[in-house]
This record gives C-alpha cells, structure tokens and sequence, in this order.
C-alpha cells in the first residue's frame, strides 16, 4: 500500500508542499510503523522548507505526530501493534504512515485524545525540561516566560502548578488581560517589561526569565532578572544574541545565563517516560490545557505553514489525517 505524503521537490513558500503519492514504508528493527492521526507543525519545518535550515530534497517534512501502531520491527518490546503512541523524535510525519525509533515513541494514555498527543510533544516537553531542569524556579518565585500566554502556555501552567508566580510579556493590552483559565498568570507590555517587573517583585526583579525570541528580549530580559538571578535562553525566533561582554552577568547583580536544548534533556529511556509521565498526569488532573489553535487536512499543509508564519494563529496547529 503506498503512503500519501507531503512533498517539497526544492526549497521555497508554502507553495511547494505537494500532496503525493510515495513508495510504502518498511519497519526496520528497532522500529515502529504508525498510522497518522495528528502531526505538529511547528516553525523548524518552515524554516527548513524554506531553505533557511539546510534538508535534501525531495523533502518530507515533520518530526512531531501521534497515530496507531501499525507494524513492530524486529527487537523491539512492550510495544503492540493497535497501540496509541506520540512522538517528536519520527521523520516524515507529514504524512498518513511514518516510521519512528520505538525508543523515541511512548504509549498514549486511553485518558488522552490523538489530536491533544499529537499537539503535546515538542512543546510540552520543552515546557517541561524548562520548568523542571534549566532553572530551579521554587514555590514562591517569579518567574518571565516570553509569550507565556500562547506559545509557551504549556510552560506557564507548569510553573504555576509548581507554586511559581508568572509573568508573560504580551504585545498589546487585550493580549495582556488574563485568560479565564489562566487567571494566576499576569501579563506585562513587552515595551515596558524592566518597569514591570520590578513592580511586580517590590522593586527586586523576577527570578528566572524564559526566553524563546533572542535578540529582541535578550537585554530587558536581563535587565528583569534580580540579583542571582538566571536567564534561561531556548530560542532566537527573532534572531540570535550576538556575542556580549560576559562582565555583564557581574554588572547586574551575579546573573547566571544558560542556553539548553530538548534533546539533552531527553538522555535515557527513563528521563523521557519521566517528563512524559508527568506531562499527561497534568492533562488528565486538568492543571495542563493544550490549546489547539488550528486545524488542516494533511493536504492543505502550505495553508498550515502559511497561518503559523503569519502568526494567525493562537495555539499549537496541527495536520489531521
């Protein structure tokens, strides 16, 4: 049976992501053949559509995705054909079957919808590692997350979970009023973020700041932070941070700056069921909510890639199959 999937034949727009027809998938050892149901789209694939992040061509892309097990490859154990699983660790999700190292796929709760799991890992994760294991933020202290309130909500509600004060910059004033679930997390104007912060926190500044964009935030990100406080920067979605003077740290107060990744997080087969597990606890308590903003046939992938880049949308967006 050949696998329907979405195809980039050179680097472009939108446009270049075709819906085709490619040969079937053989599971190897070690791994899984999984019937699609959902697949995260996230900007890592428009960049490398694009050519900004260098692929082969033809180009499938995709690394996040749920969906239903359909074949087991040799050596793998306690994995069934007919089981649920997610993952952000696959290839070629952007299609109806994909391939996947079982080592990098975890069974999905029967608690947990497909959509949700397949809209969980990549940020989830993140969110995890950040509020866990990047910083220490304990009960009690304020915390910055950047677009705490719609990119990296997950984050947000983690940290509250754990007893941690939030602050989430925000671009205009309607975007800064709390949400009706989101009511312990207070934003702030990113163009008034020092002054905030220090309001906030009785003039001391906040205790970490989790920052995604980069170059935009970095300096008032460090300007937020109190005296030992730690920045903790996971992302540049507005270009990286040049190079910078390191007497800076001392300069404002003994700050710490660090700069981590998922997949150094994710160092055992018990790191991941662990982060994982706590993950889908949180749904099923209710204290984690999963926005899925948007929703596309897996054939309107350029429709999909076209709204994230626009920022039309608020939540995660994901290709349903």
């Amino acid at each position: 049976m050949s696998v329907h999937a979405i195809v980039a034949d050179r680097p472009g727009g939108p446009e270049v992501l075709q819906l085709r027809e490619v040969p079937d998938l053989t599971v190897g050892p070690g791994e899984l053949l999984v019937g699609t149901a959902a697949v995260g789209v996230n900007f890592i694939e428009i960049y490398q559509r694009s050519g900004v992040y260098p692929v082969a061509f033809p180009f499938t892309p995709g690394s996040e995705a749920s969906g239903i097990v359909r074949a087991v490859g040799e050596g793998v154990a306690g994995v069934r054909v007919g089981d649920r699983i997610t993952t952000s660790e696959a290839r070629a999700t952007y299609a109806d079957s994909f391939l996947v190292a079982a080592e990098g796929a975890v069974r999905v709760p029967d608690a947990v919808a497909l959509d949700v799991a397949g809209a969980l890992p990549l940020q989830g994760l993140t969110a995890h590692y950040l509020a866990t294991s990047a910083a220490h933020a304990q009960p009690g202290d304020t915390a910055l997350v950047h677009a705490g309130a719609g990119e990296w909500g997950c984050c947000s509600q983690l940290l509250v979970a754990r007893g941690v004060r939030v602050l989430t910059t925000a671009s205009t004033p309607r975007q800064a009023r709390p949400q009706p679930r989101r009511r312990r997390v207070r934003g702030v104007r990113l163009r008034r973020l020092r002054r905030s912060a220090r309001e906030a926190t009785d003039g001391a500044g906040v205790h970490v700041v989790y920052d995604g964009v980069g170059k935009d935030t970095f300096d008032e990100s460090l300007r937020a932070l109190r005296v030992r406080g730690t920045l903790v920067l996971f992302g540049g979605a507005s270009g990286q941070v040049p190079p910078f003077d390191l007497q800076r740290l001392n300069a404002g107060g003994s700050l710490s700056v660090t700069r981590p990744s998922l997949g150094h997080f994710l160092n055992t087969p018990e790191e991941r069921a662990w982060r994982y597990g706590e993950l889908f606890d949180a749904l099923t308590a209710g204290t984690l909510d999963v926005r899925i903003g948007a929703r596309f046939p897996l054939a309107d992938a350029a429709a999909a890639h076209a709204a994230l880049a626009g920022r039309a949308t608020t939540g995660k967006v994901i290709l349903e199959v």
